[in-house]
């Protein structure tokens, strides 16, 4: 009973607040507010050459060949009156279909083993700031393909927690992604399958759209909805989704838009954007939301890439049309020499 007890409590104390963030400049922050203020950790370089890339601004992103060694610049600060004492280091984490997991405690993978950091507990003043290096170390050896880690920092409490004798801990972290291999950085794709409309517990409507992972790093899938041409020509939007669906390469899941709790049920247009970076793919449609507990099916309109294969079937068509009227014009008449 005493060791459910305190894993129960651990559980309950541990507070992994990563989730994606837009773009902003400086890098987006990842904070964690309590009693006693804000304290979190955020980036504050972006490489050159990923600038246009919201991930980088958010996450260290990168590819590099093995036997590359680079830095990124971090910041802890806090908002609190008064000095806190944080704990800054790397520690594991798994992409898969039910997203981004992090290793519990300290646990760590081989990217981790490649990260030093230069300090690894800081004291921040007052409302203020403590910078924060971190090494990436990729050994000649390593092997190609992407890793995933999470560098935390977290604040333990000075006295137990009111429920035992364990301190409560507080963390918050920026997740780095690292391809390694030869080359260009690999491709980044994903495609948008069926778009479905269903409506929440309590009415809402929304709009939810199965997608798939086509390339070869991990993406973080944010929706955006636009409605148009609905009853007495209103148009909505945009309305974005909460947070990002992560999936690893080959994965699949979902990407979800609540929408205005006052909207009518339809028929509408929409225009369905996904995103995870620089990368972006569109699907649109006509639908009609369905009661709550039930759910309809997009009516798609046909997408740029099969309007493409549509008219490069008719090219092919008027082609070989024009080769057959040709060989039939060539051919001898009877009693005519070949």
């Amino acid at each position: 009973m005493p060791d459910r007890t305190a894993r129960r409590i651990i559980a309950s104390g541990l507070l992994a607040l990563v989730s994606y963030a837009a773009a902003v400049s400086p890098a987006a922050a990842y904070d964690h507010e309590g009693e006693q203020g804000r304290f979190g950790i955020r980036l504050l370089e972006i490489p050159e050459n990923r600038l246009d890339d919201p991930r980088s601004h958010a996450f260290i992103v990168d590819h590099v060949n093995p036997g590359t060694t680079f830095t990124r610049r971090l910041e802890v600060f806090s908002t609190s009156s008064e000095p806190r004492h944080v704990t800054v280091y790397p520690a594991a984490a798994r992409v898969g279909n039910g997203g981004v997991t992090f290793a519990p405690g300290r646990a760590g993978n081989e990217l981790t083993s490649w990260i030093t950091l230069d300090r690894t507990e800081v004291d921040v003043p007052p409302h203020g700031h403590v910078p924060v290096t971190a090494t990436v170390a990729v050994p000649p050896t390593a092997s190609k393909g992407e890793r995933y880690a999470v560098i935390w920092a977290e604040i333990s409490s000075a006295s137990p927690g009111p429920s035992g004798n364990i301190a409560l801990v507080n963390r918050v972290g920026v997740r780095t992604y690292l391809d390694v291999g030869p080359g260009g950085d690999p491709p980044t794709s994903f495609r948008i399958g069926e778009v479905t409309a269903g409506r929440t517990d309590d009415g809402r409507p929304r709009l939810v759209a199965e997608v798939g992972n086509t390339g070869e790093r991990a993406v973080d899938l944010e929706g955006e909805v636009r409605l148009s041409e609905g009853p007495s020509a209103l148009s909505a939007g945009p309305f974005r989704s909460a947070g990002a669906t992560t999936l690893p390469p080959g994965g699949h899941g979902q990407v979800a838009v609540l929408l205005g709790d006052d909207l009518p049920a339809g028929p509408w247009k929409f225009r369905f954007i996904v995103r995870s970076g620089r990368v972006s793919r569109t699907t649109t449609g006509t639908i009609t939301f369905p009661a709550a507990g039930e759910r309809a099916v997009a009516k798609g309109d046909p997408s740029v890439p099969v309007l493409a294969a549509c008219a490069a079937a008719a090219i092919a068509a008027a082609i070989l049309l024009v080769m057959n009227l040709r060989r039939f014009r060539r051919r001898p008449l009877d009693g005519e020499a070949a």
